[in-house]
């Protein structure tokens, strides 16, 4: 394993004056390092909300789709105690799966800022048809699918714009937030919901039309992007998870969120891969089973999330 420690400068956005914190939002509570020496945060400019924990001497990496990073603290913890001999050795990354694999192909290197880091993930978490494709392809030797989840328009608190639809989304008094096609898998579900909605002519208006004319902006990670600029009043709404709006909900930052209608709703399955070549491996097959069991599902269903059982396409 490789680290290469500059400034560490990694530039992250901030809420907005009044909001409860800044990324991560979490006040530290997402680290499970077990001693953290001296801590240094400064808003907006030594940050690094989506790596967690401490690389060195790790014995389990998770690379985890960053829509779930509000629920992994529960999860560590509660796998932690499972799992004694990890505890304080559990490093894992919340990026958008898009960036996550782009890491991997990179030979398991990224770089923040001055920051560069290189090290091998035992588990990849993803959609369920990315994992699928890897483990045909012989990249991930198994995988898990454990939870559900569906699409909502995030709006701010009281919904000022007066949003009930995906349609409302091309309405040129709409400023809206949307996921990079590159970047988020979640856009694919989001132009499947515009197509439903309204066919083509819609997805091609919200996702194209305008996004040249600066009505939609494109982020690159929805989860931490997309309720700061409703917050700070840069859009006016966004399409997210359901488990994002109730998250924000949950830690009183000021937003709603317009349920779309299940006939247009495109849910998406998540499942967790064990990477071929992992170097933790039975760690790696006890996190899997963990993700299936009855207190890790709990912990998803408190978010929004629900079982695979109930439904999702992959």
């Amino acid at each position: 394993m490789m680290i290469k420690l500059g400034l560490m400068l990694v530039a992250c956005l901030s809420l907005q004056a009044g909001a409860q914190d800044t990324p991560p939002w979490s006040s530290g509570r997402n680290d499970p390092a077990t001693s953290k020496g001296f801590v240094f945060q400064v808003p907006d400019i030594d940050n690094v909300p989506d790596l967690h924990g401490d690389p060195i001497g790790a014995k389990l990496v998770l690379y985890i789709g960053g829509n779930q990073f509000f629920v992994l603290p529960r999860l560590i913890a509660g796998f932690e105690k499972a799992h004694p001999e990890l505890a304080g050795h559990i490093f894992y990354e919340t990026l958008p799966p898009g960036v996550l694999l782009k890491q991997i192909e990179a030979g398991n290197t990224v770089t923040l800022g001055n920051l560069t880091l290189n090290i091998t993930p035992d588990v990849y978490e993803a959609g369920a048809n990315a994992l699928d494709a890897m483990q045909k392809s012989g990249r991930v030797e198994k995988s898990v699918a454990y939870v559900t989840n569906d699409l909502e328009i995030m709006v701010a608190a009281g919904n000022p714009k007066h949003i009930t639809s995906l349609k409302d989304l091309a309405r040129p008094d709409v400023k809206v937030a949307m996921p990079n096609p590159e970047f988020e898998g979640v856009a694919k579900q989001i132009e499947a919901s515009l197509k439903k909605a309204g066919g083509d002519a819609l997805a091609t208006e919200v996702y194209k039309t305008r996004v040249g004319n600066g009505g939609t902006v494109l982020t690159q990670i929805h989860h931490r992007q997309t309720p700061m600029r409703i917050l700070r009043k840069e859009s006016d709404a966004g399409v997210v998870w359901t488990s994002e709006v109730i998250f924000q909900k949950k830690i009183g930052n000021a937003v709603d969120g317009v349920v779309i209608p299940s006939e247009l709703n495109t849910p998406a399955t998540y499942s967790a891969g064990l990477l071929a070549g992992a170097p933790h491996r039975d760690a790696a097959l006890a996190w899997l089973a963990y993700l299936k069991s009855d207190e890790a599902q709990a912990a998803y269903r408190e978010f929004g999330f629900r079982p695979v059982a109930e439904g999702g396409q992959r």
